[in-house]
This record gives structure tokens, sequence and C-alpha cells, in this order.
């Protein structure tokens, strides 16, 4: 056992989360190292239940998509990856939750494991093969969906078919937002899916070392999306520099209650969150057991 699935074991009967509700959103008030117990205490073959990091840009994308809402609402965990959103919320004296992000819940979980087959939906060949390297304890099973999986109604389920027959103890969903948190959501509602998914964007990346986190003095500062955006302005200029800075002026919003407007969310996404066989899951209660063996 782990020193971390141990202060698990001994830690979680005591651990108590309250939520704090940040623009529509309930984020539980969980560090990163309460994030991790709480994954290692849960039982083994749980329910299926899954772990969501929203960021600027998700909750950009919530208020443009509010539909979407309902991926969020299921998770089992629900934690702020933002430090410009913590700081603006209080600069404006917002009650705030605390930063976790998937990059340090990652790390800190491949960290500690014992060793066990880990299920990987999305991502390279070559982050899979840094994975290997750094962490040679654990079993990889990585499945690679093709592009435009939100549109391939067959593709999403072999992502989701995967996970199932997998049975791993933890599932991460790299897919990017909001399609992880769509198959997360899935998963869910399937009456055999057992284990803990989390849905965590490039974090896997930077784990493997094909991709470079900012400096701690940045990310301390709240940059790191400079530094993203510095490496890669191809890609996020539009996220970073458009879509995501009204989150800002929502928080202004926020001291005045005011209800956000949205849109339809276009595409095949659509049936994934229409009415199903099964009903939409519940949001998992915290486990606080040891942890199977």
């Amino acid at each position: 056992m782990s020193m971390w699935q141990h202060s698990a074991w001994l830690g979680a009967s005591n651990m108590d989360a309250d939520t704090t509700e940040l623009l529509g959103l309930d984020f539980d008030h969980l560090s990163t190292d309460e994030v991790v117990q709480e994954c290692f205490a849960r039982p083994r073959a749980a329910h299926f239940a899954y772990l969501v990091t929203p960021n600027a840009d998700h909750l950009a994308r919530l208020r443009r998509r509010p539909e979407l809402r309902r991926l969020y609402e299921a998770a089992w965990l629900c934690v702020l990856d933002s430090k410009v959103v913590s700081q603006t919320a209080g600069w404006l004296r917002l009650a705030a939750p605390p930063v976790a992000t998937g990059a340090d819940i990652t790390r800190k979980l491949l960290s500690n494991m014992s060793p066990q087959t880990v299920a990987v939906i999305g991502m390279s060949d070559a982050v899979i093969a840094g994975l290997r390297r750094r962490y040679p304890k654990l079993t990889f099973a990585h499945h690679q969906p093709p592009p435009q999986l939100a549109y391939n109604e067959i593709a999403f389920r072999r992502a989701r078919d995967f996970a199932l027959q997998t049975n791993a103890r933890f599932a991460f969903i790299a897919l990017g937002s909001p399609l992880q948190e769509a198959l997360a959501f899935d998963l869910a509602r399937q009456p055999t899916a057992t284990g803990t998914g989390l849905c965590i964007g490039t974090a896997l990346e930077y784990c493997a070392g094909t991709a470079k986190r900012a400096p701690s003095f940045m990310r301390a500062a709240g940059l790191e999306w400079l530094h993203r955006l510095v490496r890669n302005p191809g890609r996020l200029w539009r996220r970073y520099l458009i879509d995501d800075p009204p989150v800002l002026w929502w928080l202004l919003r926020e001291k005045f209650r005011r209800s956000p407007l949205g849109q339809p969310l276009p595409g095949s996404l659509d049936a994934i969150l229409a009415p199903g066989p099964y009903p939409p899951p519940r949001r998992a209660p915290l486990q606080k057991t040891q942890d199977e063996q």
C-alpha cells in the first residue's frame, strides 16, 4: 500500500468535503492531495464515477452551451483547474474553491499507484511510450479514437466499450472538453461499469515528458495560460484571447446573481445528452472505506 493509499484509509473518514458554488457549478472544496486520497479510497468494485476539472475554457463553454452542465453535475468530484478564475473571484470577494489542477492530480496519482493496469483513452502513441518509460510498474492499456469522435457514434461506443472491457481501476479520459466529460457521463450510465474515470485533458503529456509545464513561479501567479499560449499560439490564441476572457466579466455579474444565456449544442453530442435507456447518473457519494486490494 502506497503512502497515498495509506493516508486515504486512515484519514478519509474524517474528511469533510464541502462544496462552493461558482458560475453555476458546485465545486468540491478539496486540495490536490485530498482529491488523490479520495480516488485511492474508492473501493475497486464501486460503480463507475468520474472526476471533472473545469477551467476557464470549460466555464466559458458552459455559458454558450448550458445543456453540457449536466455532464459536470453528474460528476463524482468537480474541482477547479484555474488559478485565474480563483484569483479573480478572490479579488471580487466571491467564495472560491481551492485550485486542484488535472496535471497535478494526474502526476500524484500515477506516482503513487501500486502495480496495476491503467486505461488511457486518447493521447498519441508517443505519450503512451513516455508514460511506460516513466512509470514502468504500471501497465497502460491504450485506446486512440479517430478524429471527430463526437460525430462518430460507432467510434464513440468503441471508446466506451474499451473502458468497460479493460475494467481498470483508473481510466484517464484525455479527449478534450466536452467530449471526455460526455464519454465519462455515458460510462456512468452503464450498469456494469466500475472504477474511477478522470477527465484530465492534456495532463498525461506532462507526465510523459512530451510537453513542458510552465515554471512554478508562472503557475503560482496564474500565468500558466500565457506559457501555453506562447508555446502553441496557433491552437490556443482564440481560446485564451477571445473565448475565455468573458469569464472574468461573468464573475463580476455573479455578484448580482444574473442568469446566463446559452445556445444549443450542435452536432451528435445532442444524442449523448438526450434521454436514453438509463437515467442520468446521480452524483456518486465520497467513499469512506479502505480500498479493496
